[in-house]
Parts: C-alpha cells; structure tokens; sequence
C-alpha cells in the first residue's frame, strides 16, 4: 500500500485554469492520476485537458467525491483556497504555493487539526506514490515503485534522491516533500508514523536540512523504538550560521538548528546517519540486504514451526 495516496484517489485542483495549472492537469493527466475536478472563480462550465472547472469546492462535490486536492495558486489566495477545502472535508490538502505568509499557514494548519485534515507543505512539491499516483508536480518518470519511503523538507533534494535511487534499480513507496517553511502542515513525525504503519515500506530515507527543530523532534520519536532502518541525511552542512540557504526555515540561529546538532541526535536515536549522496545509497543497500534477510529468517522459522 502506499501512504496517504493511492491508486483510486481521487484529485482536485485548484487553480487549474492558471498557467502553471494547466501545465500540471496535462503532467497529472499523463501520470495516471485521476484527476476529477478543477476550481477557477468564474471560470465554471469550461474544462482543461478534457477535466471540468468549477466555480467552489462545494460546487465540485456536488458532481464528484474528491478525496485530496492539489493547490496551484498564488501565495495571497492559498489559505482561502486550503479553508475552502478542509470546511468542505476533502481529508489530503497539498498547498504547492511558495511565500505563503506565516500566520496564513499557521491559522490554515489549527484548522487542519481540528478538522481531522492532513497538510502537506506550503512550499511543496507534493506527494508521489511511484506507478499509483501523485499529487504534487514532480515529474513522475524520475521515480519507481519500490520499497523505499522518502521524506525531505527540500522539494529538489526529494527529485534528486527519488532520481538517483531510481537508477541504482531501489524504488519507492512514498516520495513527501514536507516543504521548506518555518511553520508547514506535516513534518517529520507525522510521516514517519505513516511509514512505520505501511507493511510496503521497508526503509525509510530522511532528509532534513540547517535550521528550526523538525529533525531533532524526529529524534526523540525515533528514540521511542522505531520499526524500520531510517538513514538520515542533512543539507547545508557548510552553511554559516545567521545566513539563510534558500528555504524560508533554513537559518541557524541562536546555537541551534546546525547540521551537527541534528546529526548528533539522529544518531543517538539509532537512525543511520550519513553526509553524502553516495552515503546514503550504500547504507540504503545495506539497510534493504538486512531487512530481506531478516524476513527470509522470520519466514523460514514460521515455516519451522507449521504456521
């Protein structure tokens, strides 16, 4: 099974009819995805790429069940848009939208939780199940089914792990970009819960960059006895502190948020830490070669024991 997506999700986008959601209903189309509907203000009636557009979300369900939606908008109108969706119940809000303002994702996310509604990003990629679907906009033929679940803060640091497993022949369950910003909807310790639950999922990568707390938290959770190999990574190992590296979330400040105080407690929470690419290919290896081996045992003893 995949996490949080699957082959029968169905998907809504909002803000289709825009030139960046146009783009994306033909990617998603091309990918498989079952893409039912489309929003666009004043825009009902008409289709793009063959999917009908309508007014609000309300208006959509009437025609259609829609189980996550895809926001493509600019930043000033996401948050009306992720109300929108969470107060007519679709359960899987993905906000793509970069520069989203703090307290915009901050109100949508106490929402979210009180609503029982999951949130990926702002400043997303989105989430890619590799030969079920996505709801995201990376390009799907980077990607592979597999036994691997991928989460990262770094929308291109997910293209580039999902790539390079990809041509090493290891696919993926689950590719989640979790996004970049301060404050976003998901993080570490949401889908690391969703990968330890997911029996397709054997190993799962973590990659966390300089700057706020996410990865020192999945530490402490991961201290708590984790099921599966995490091999963990950090970008921005060089980074000075007080200088922001391209995310909005990316800062070390205040003797906190290092790449080495994020290292040094995924470490002593067990995960297999690793500085680079190479690293973390290998130790994915090895980490894969363990687990079936230990399933060849498991299975041979129950086989011993005529269950």
């Amino acid at each position: 099974m995949a996490i949080l997506i699957n082959r029968k999700t169905k998907v809504l986008l909002q803000g289709i009819t825009g030139k960046m959601g146009g783009l994306h209903t033909k990617y998603m189309l091309d990918y498989g995805v079952d893409l039912v509907a489309g929003i666009s203000p004043g825009k009902g009636g008409s289709k793009v790429g063959g999917v009908p557009v309508y007014n609000t979300v309300p208006e959509a369900l009437e025609h259609t069940a829609i189980d996550a939606t895809l926001v493509l908008v600019p930043p000033y109108a996401a948050k009306e848009c992720a109300i929108e969706a969470i107060e007519s119940g679709i359960k899987l809000v993905v906000v793509i939208s970069e520069f989203v303002p703090i307290h915009d994702t901050a109100y949508v996310k106490q929402l979210a939780i009180e609503r029982g509604v999951r949130i990926v990003g702002p400043n997303t990629i989105g989430v890619i199940s590799p030969g079920k679907t996505k709801v995201g906009i990376m390009p799907g033929s980077i990607y592979s089914p597999g036994p691997v679940g991928v989460v990262a803060r770094s929308g291109t640091l997910t293209h580039d792990i999902g790539a390079t497993l990809t041509e090493m022949g290891i696919g993926q369950t689950t590719c989640i970009g979790i996004g970049g910003d301060p404050i976003r909807g998901m993080d570490f310790i949401d889908v690391l819960k969703e990968f330890a639950a997911d029996d397709e999922t054997k190993v799962v990568v973590m990659v966390g960059e300089i700057g706020g707390t996410g990865e020192e938290l999945a530490a402490k959770y991961l201290e708590t006895g984790y099921p599966k190999p995490v091999i963990a990574f950090i970008a921005g190992q060089t980074a000075p502190a007080g200088k922001r590296m391209g995310h909005a979330g990316a800062i070390i400040s205040g003797g906190t948020g290092s790449s080495a105080s994020k290292y040094t407690a995924l470490a002593k929470a067990g995960a297999i830490v690793t500085k680079t690419f190479s690293e973390m290919i290998a130790a994915v290896r090895e980490a894969l070669a363990t687990e079936e081996a230990r399933g060849r045992q498991l299975l041979g003893k129950g086989r011993a024991a005529g269950i």
